[in-house]
């Protein structure tokens, strides 16, 4: 399956449109790792454990957005948009949010 931020596939014919398939991935937040970015936070620098959170929940994300263009009969993905946020549940708490977007189509074969 092709995945694709571009709207077109070079070479190819888009057959049929399919809609739109979203994916979502949502983590809770994790005391220790909260800490540690907490004191990136004071004195600086990238916070790696964060961002490994982020990248894996963008490759899953993704990895569903395809099964979910799959399931309509898509052979591509294409005009992909990937999205993060949070959710606050509390006062103690905020969940990260993942948001894969795109079109579904079928290409002529």
């Amino acid at each position: 399956m092709i995945v694709t931020t571009t709207d077109v596939i070079q070479g190819t014919t888009i057959e049929a449109y399919l809609g739109i398939v979203t994916a979502e991935v949502v983590y809770g937040s994790n005391a220790l790792r909260d800490f540690f970015a907490g004191i990136r936070d004071i004195i600086g620098g990238r916070t790696a454990g964060y961002e490994r959170v982020f990248e894996q929940g963008q490759r899953e994300a993704i990895a569903e957005l395809e099964q979910r263009a799959q399931r309509l009969g898509a052979d591509a993905v294409i005009g992909v948009e990937i999205d993060t946020g949070t959710i606050n549940i509390d006062q103690s708490g905020v969940l990260l949010l993942i948001t894969a977007t795109g079109t579904a189509v079928r290409l002529r074969q």
